[in-house]
């Protein structure tokens, strides 16, 4: 796990090496182990190593021949691929994965990227070719961004490498914005950041350095041809094989493992069967979790410590305080670039640095919901498209995967949800199927009191809902459940994964997610929806393939918390100052996106932290720490004066 920085100077001037260093030590935090450089005319290469295999000889930059790379991230199959290149011919100087993934270049060209299993994102620069091949993993595990604009293409890690150089200005974009207010991530390829963009996750970026011409490959998505020729036995079976080896790849590393421990049913699968087989090695997995004191609603230890016990696991604990998240807000908004997704970042913040006191690598549950159909919004998905169907005696999936009679048992999953069930209700009944699900993941609906009217003048929902419409119906399927698990995959995941990186980056510690494997997915997508998601049971086909290592309280919960932060309590008590202080300051006035006033009334209110509120929060955090703030640049304005750049 590492991070990098790359510049191509098109105008032709020479990299200054003092810049392109002064913008790598932004990102000192992913690679605090070693770092290197590569330097050709107008072509720049920095890297910084977080040491996890093979911790001599892996430096980077790395040559082969005429390949350079710089990479972040892990190949799982790497030992199977380098067996399977030294018959072919191909020799190593190291043990590491990065030389695995240049030779894999090497031999197969652009298709190499077809037999890799891993998170990772490079750049390889192929001097013969005159080319840079920038590329990033199935499903956006690791990050890459990049700038283009006038005389310079730049790569980065995180975006804040790149804001230092002079030639880039950080500059809001309001339409990312708005697709922020709603989603709480932006859709597509766009950030939060006039002209810097992300490559998309299963996508490959090629730039010839002669024209300077850019073209983009996407080579993975997965297919949701229906495989009707297995039973479901067999495809239970196929999973949990699967599962269980995707663990044991992911345990490979030169440094100590842990995994982290909600008491939830993913990251217990994960700890159930990483301990199985750390133990089978002689060695004690050590398992860590969070909680919240202010009531048993925020506390799922009791599911931890079953788990704990069961895996024979050494188990940590961190408690985070109100004081906690006011010190620490402002700092994970700096380490997060953009803000995405939830409050979960805080807490998973205080869990990554307590694991990081322990081990080096950490595996976690992340990506069982959208790949298994985890989430309540499914379940009230289908409250209505079942109502619809025994009304109109219509079927427009082509089978009914659910009936109101079977979703019966399975309705308490979301009594939990009953605010975004009410929601619900208020919209037009029996909607096309992407306008009820935009309704469903629209974090700004019903909130636009809290914005100027100047701001909401500027606000085109149906621009956004297009936007949202082309990805979400994908062609290949009729199935409601498949087009909500498949849009989740490609757009919530990614802003779930962008939190686990920098939250785990930002102490040091990598983080693998072994449920995310593409052959997992794969498996999934090709299995009959009524198989998954049987009477709107959450994670069906999961909980089958696993039934038999998780303790019962934790198979059979319907009480689904996901890691949930007191915030409407902080705002009545000790946070209530910094709230206002952020919210209400004289900047956050003269900004002309939120209404005050009404935001005045809102934080004092018994509920008022919801997730509308919070994307206000961190949207104002991001523009004091990015826009407003200056002193990214502050420590490299002599470039200006002393260097071409």
């Amino acid at each position: 796990m590492c991070g990098f920085v790359g510049i191509i100077n098109k105008n032709g001037n020479d990299i200054n090496p003092f810049l392109l260093s002064s913008m790598a030590s932004k990102i000192n935090h992913r690679g605090p182990d070693d770092e290197g450089s590569f330097i050709e005319g107008n072509l720049g290469l920095f890297h910084k190593r977080l040491s996890i295999i093979d911790i001599e000889l892996g430096h980077q930059p790395m040559k082969r021949g005429d390949l350079i790379i710089v990479y972040n991230g892990e190949i799982y199959n790497y030992k199977e691929l380098r067996e399977d290149l030294k018959r072919s011919g191909y020799c190593f100087d190291t043990n590491s994965d990065t030389e695995v993934l240049l030779t894999m270049y090497e031999a197969y060209g652009l298709d190499f990227i077809k037999y890799i299993n891993g998170m990772f994102a490079f750049l390889i620069y192929d001097k013969r070719r005159r080319q840079i091949i920038a590329g990033r993993d199935h499903f956006g595990i690791k990050p890459l961004y990049y700038y283009t604009h006038n005389e310079h293409i730049i790569f980065a890690s995180e975006i804040k490498a790149i804001l230092p150089h002079p030639a880039v200005k950080a500059e809001p974009d309001y339409d990312s914005i708005n697709e922020y207010l709603t989603f709480q991530y932006v859709l597509g390829k766009k950030t939060l950041f006039k002209n810097i963009f992300k490559i998309l996750p299963g996508h490959i970026m090629t730039i010839n350095l002669d024209d300077f011409e850019i073209n983009t490959i996407k080579y993975w998505d997965p297919s949701y041809k229906i495989d009707t020729s297995h039973t479901e036995e067999y495809f239970t079976r196929e999973l949990r094989n699967l599962i269980e080896n995707s663990i044991e790849l992911q345990l490979r590393s030169d440094v100590p493992v842990g995994t982290y421990l909600s008491g939830g049913m993913d990251s217990s699968i994960v700890t159930l069967l990483a301990s199985e087989k750390i133990k089978s090695n002689g060695k004690r997995l050590k398992s860590f979790t969070g909680a919240f004191k202010e009531g048993k609603e925020f506390d799922e230890t009791h599911y931890a410590e079953l788990v704990s016990k069961r895996s024979d696991a050494e188990m940590f604990t961190v408690y985070p305080t109100s004081r906690d998240f006011v010190d620490l807000l402002p700092k994970l908004i700096y380490h997060l670039d953009e803000p995405v997704a939830g409050p979960g970042v805080f807490p998973q913040y205080m869990v990554s640095k307590l694991a990081s006191s322990e081990v080096k690598v950490i595996l976690g549950g992340q990506g069982g919901d959208e790949i298994f159909g985890g989430y309540a919004r499914y379940v009230i998905a289908y409250l209505e498209q079942a109502l619809k169907g025994a009304i109109f005696e219509t079927n427009e999936e082509g089978e009914h995967i659910v009936s109101l009679q079977s979703m019966i048992p399975n309705l308490p999953y979301i009594k939990n949800y009953i605010p975004m069930l009410k929601e619900f209700t208020k919209m037009e009944r029996f909607e096309p199927m992407d306008k009820r699900y935009f309704h469903l993941i629209d974090r700004k609906n019903g909130s636009h009191t809290l914005f100027t009217e100047e701001f909401q003048n500027k606000y085109n929902r149906e621009f956004l809902f297009r936007n949202f419409q082309k990805l979400f119906n994908h062609p290949d399927t009729l199935s409601y459940y498949n087009k909500m698990t498949h849009y989740d995959i490609l757009n919530n995941l990614p802003a779930l994964l962008h939190v686990e990186d920098r939250v785990s980056m930002a102490v040091s510690l990598e983080s693998r997610v072994p449920l995310i494997d593409y052959r997992i997915v794969e498996l999934v997508a090709s299995m009959p929806p009524s198989m998954k998601f049987k009477g709107a049971e959450m994670k069906y086909i999961l909980k089958k393939s696993i039934q038999d290592i998780l303790p019962r309280e934790i198979l059979n919960r319907k009480d689904k918390m996901g890691f949930p932060v007191p915030l409407h309590l902080w705002a009545k008590g000790d946070a209530q100052e910094f709230f206002k202080d952020v919210l209400l300051s004289k900047q956050c006035r003269e900004r002309g996106i939120f209404n005050v006033k009404a935001l005045e009334k809102q934080i004092c209110h018994e509920r008022a932290f919801g997730r509308t509120l919070w994307g206000m929060l961190s949207l104002e955090l991001w523009f004091k720490t990015f826009i407003d703030d200056n002193s990214i640049k502050q420590n490299i304005k002599e470039y200006e004066h002393t260097s071409a750049y």
